[in-house]
């Protein structure tokens, strides 16, 4: 049985220290923070609720940036 803890774990990497700066961003779309990706220039899908936030806490405890406006690249 997968516990809290364990679902969380498996996002580890988006709080670690990135092999480059600044790949992850919270993004504040109105109220709903999303973890974006600048690589994939998109969300990163993370569709428990909990886990979420668990995980943007610790994103912020690490120092991620945060921001209002849209993180990435325009699309085409």
């Amino acid at each position: 049985m997968r516990t809290r803890i364990d679902s969380v774990e498996t996002y580890a990497h988006l709080w670690q220290a990135p092999a480059y700066p600044r790949r992850w961003v919270l993004w504040d779309t109105a109220g709903d923070v999303l973890v974006f990706d600048r690589d994939t220039n998109g969300p990163v899908d993370i569709d428990d609720g909990p886990v979420r936030g668990e995980v943007v806490r610790r994103m912020r405890a690490a120092g991620v940036p945060e921001s209002d406006e849209y993180p990435g690249r325009p699309c085409a």
